[in-house]
């Protein structure tokens, strides 16, 4: 069997509805309640921003279910069953709407108890007298924050390799090497003094967090609620630092 002409054309004008069809189907069967939102989202904006607000969140949105998965790579959002996503980078991916939500600069940070008085750190060259935490995805950030600071011979062999931020600073609560992060992002460990900074110098990373999900694709009333909400905090962070 074959199709007729006008067959032909029938199905070059409806193709992209069918299509339509297709992924509006896989969306509801992926997620069938209306009212919840699958966001992926990376582990430290997690742990550290999202969490501890997420309260407030519920207390506007009170019908509204949060389904929130931790994951460090970028995901497919075509392929998954996630609605949203908060990703880390430049903003910059195809087929994806992303909006702004900010800008990420690093720190050194360590728990107080691995600095040692006869070990002092003064300048950026003094961090090398600890081990140095990295991120296995992103190993070129302590070289450049102390080359950027003056250092001339970096060697950072005396150190230890994580997947994600939020490893990486729990190692070092635990007092096994200073790890670079956002202070914004460590700012309850930072007032309970479970870290601090052992030198006031930073590393612009060039990338900032975004909220994203597919370009084209019509929102739910729940999607609408959390991009509203996450873009509300994040304009009262920048207004109230």
């Amino acid at each position: 069997m074959e199709l007729t002409s006008p067959g032909v054309r029938y199905l070059s004008a409806i193709r992209s509805a069918l299509d339509d069809i297709d992924e509006a189907t896989r969306k509801l069967q992926a997620s069938p309640n209306a009212g919840a939102v699958n966001i992926c989202v990376a582990p430290a904006f997690l742990t550290h921003w999202l969490v501890p607000r997420v309260i407030s969140f519920q207390q506007q949105y009170p019908d509204v279910e949060l389904r929130l998965t931790a994951s460090v790579n970028q995901i497919d959002l075509r392929y998954s069953d996630m609605d949203m996503a908060i990703f880390y980078g430049d903003g910059n991916w195809p087929g994806i709407q992303s909006h702004f939500l900010r800008e990420v600069k690093i720190s050194p940070l360590c728990s107080p108890k691995l600095l040692h008085d006869l070990k002092p750190i003064n300048s950026a060259e003094d961090l090398l007298q600890y081990p140095l935490i990295h991120i296995s995805k992103r190993d070129k950030e302590w070289k450049n924050l102390l080359t950027n600071n003056g250092v001339k011979r970096v060697d950072t062999r005396k150190s230890m390799t994580f997947s994600s931020t939020s490893l990486a600073m729990g190692a070092a609560m635990e007092g096994l090497g200073i790890a670079l992060a956002d202070p914004d992002l460590a700012q309850r460990e930072l007032e309970y003094g479970q870290l601090v900074k052992p030198l006031d110098i930073y590393l612009d990373t060039k990338r900032s967090f975004y909220l994203a999900y597919q370009e084209g694709i019509p929102l739910t009333k729940s999607m609408e609620a959390f991009r509203d909400w996450i873009l509300e905090e994040m304009k009262k962070e920048n207004t109230n630092p």
